[in-house]
């Protein structure tokens, strides 16, 4: 099953992306053993209209055009639901075993979040936590927790829970 994150942002040059393509290259290193490869991302500038709900909707709509139709989608959203990295794992695991599934895109929004027309489409909402995060910590964060669930589905010794 391949594996997409779509983001609306782009990380600058520095040790946010290479954090990122770090946890990034070690999903897809230990990804191919597991049927859960490629991992690929891909970003989106923000949307400059004005207003919020324009900027949302505009966003929306530019991630869409990025998502294949046949992917499920998992939104990273504040309201979204908590999971221990394990759930989360099992959460992949199940979806790569589902038929007719080829592939998992996970969505970021911009500062204002992700459009319903984004949220409509996902087979699950997830938060990082209440906190806010920096949008470019917060795609850090999801690519370790994709590397880790990985580890978690290898029996690899780097998840000690």
């Amino acid at each position: 099953m391949r594996l997409l994150i779509a983001a609306v942002g782009k990380l600058k040059q520095g040790p946010e992306r290479e954090l990122c393509n770090h946890y990034l290259g070690r999903a897809e290193a230990l990804g191919r053993s597991l049927g859960l490869s490629p991992v690929s991302a891909v970003e989106l500038t923000e949307s400059r209209v004005q207003d919020a709900p324009g900027r949302q909707l505009a966003e929306a709509n530019a991630l869409l055009t990025k998502l294949p139709a046949d992917f499920a989608v998992v939104c990273l959203d504040p309201r979204g639901a908590f999971l221990s990295s394990e759930a989360f794992a099992d959460k992949v695991a199940a979806r790569r075993d589902e038929a007719g599934s080829p592939g998992l895109a996970f969505v970021l929004g911009g500062p204002d979040g992700l459009g319903q027309v984004v949220l409509d489409r996902a087979v699950l909402s997830l938060s990082l936590g209440p906190m806010t995060l920096p949008h470019g910590l917060a795609r850090i964060v999801l690519a370790e927790q994709l590397y880790r669930a990985m580890t978690i589905l290898a029996g690899h010794p780097y998840h000690r829970a």
